[in-house]
C-alpha cells in the first residue's frame, strides 16, 4: 500500500511531508464526478434529499472500492488479509467522499438561500465543474505542460461537468 508520506524534493521546492498520493488524487476526482452524476440524475424534491442521495452513493462507492481491494489482495496474495491490511483499507480512500464537500456545501447554501432544487443543483454542478477544471489545470504544474496544454487539460476535465450540467438540463 502506498504511503501518504513523501520526503522527496519536488523541483526546487521544500520537502513535502504529507503529500497526497496519486491514488488519493484520482479518488477525489472520481468522487467529484460521481457526486455530480448523482446530482444530475437526481429527481428528489428537496435539496436535503439530493444531499442524502449523493452522500449515500459516495459512501457505497467507497465501501465497494475498499471491499474490492481487500478481495483482490486475497486473490493475488493467496491468503486471508490480516487485520492491519483490512484496517489500512478501511482508513484510506475517503477522498472519494471528502472531495465533494465543496459542491455539497454549495448545494446546501443555495437551498438555504431559497433556491429551488433545480437551481441549487445547477450551482453545485457548476462548482463541481470548476473543481474539475482546477484539477485539470493543476495536472500540468509538475507535469511541465505548456500553458496551452494546461488549458486543454483543464477544458478536458471540465467537460465532465459540462456534460453533466447538460444532462441535468435535459432531464429537467
Amino acid at each position: 500500500m502506498p504511503s501518504n508520506q513523501d520526503s522527496s524534493r519536488s523541483g526546487s521546492g521544500p520537502v513535502r511531508v504529507a503529500r497526497h498520493t496519486e491514488e488519493a488524487t484520482a479518488s477525489g476526482i472520481y468522487g467529484v464526478i460521481v457526486s455530480a452524476a448523482v446530482m444530475a440524475a437526481a429527481h428528489q424534491e428537496t435539496v436535503a434529499a439530493v444531499e442524502v442521495a449523493v452522500l449515500v452513493t459516495l459512501v457505497i462507492y467507497w465501501a465497494a472500492e475498499r471491499y474490492s481491494r481487500v478481495v483482490a489482495e486475497r486473490i493475488h496474495q493467496g491468503h486471508r488479509p490480516n487485520w492491519q491490511q483490512v484496517r489500512g483499507q478501511l482508513t484510506t480512500g475517503w477522498e472519494i467522499v471528502s472531495a465533494s464537500v465543496l459542491p455539497l456545501a454549495v448545494l446546501a447554501a443555495a437551498g438555504l438561500l431559497g433556491a429551488e432544487v433545480f437551481a441549487a443543483v445547477l450551482w453545485a454542478l457548476t462548482c463541481s465543474t470548476v473543481l474539475l477544471c482546477v484539477a485539470g489545470w493543476e495536472m500540468g504544474r509538475n507535469g511541465q505542460l505548456t500553458t496551452r496544454e494546461r488549458l486543454a487539460s483543464a477544458a478536458t476535465a471540465g467537460m465532465f461537468g459540462v456534460v453533466l450540467i447538460g444532462l441535468k438540463a435535459i432531464l429537467h
